[in-house]
């Protein structure tokens, strides 16, 4: 498993187990909708500071995105 998968793959687990939706989301990091979409699909990379951003949103540890499933 790539690391971009696996990212995308726990991003849209974890903001689905804050029962959050992508706008929402988005909206609270200040960044477009779409985008959210795009890294949860694996069609566009996080930065480190988006990540560490997405991570605050959601209230976790930023190594969380890397646990392999």
């Amino acid at each position: 498993m790539k690391l971009r998968e696996i990212v995308a793959r726990n991003l849209r687990q974890l903001r689905q187990a804050k029962g959050m939706s992508q706008e929402e989301l988005a909206d609270r990091a200040g960044i477009n909708r779409n985008y959210v979409g795009l890294l949860e699909r694996e069609q566009h990379a996080a930065t480190v500071d988006m990540l560490e951003k997405l991570a605050d949103i959601l209230e976790i540890d930023p190594v969380a995105f890397f646990e392999r499933p």
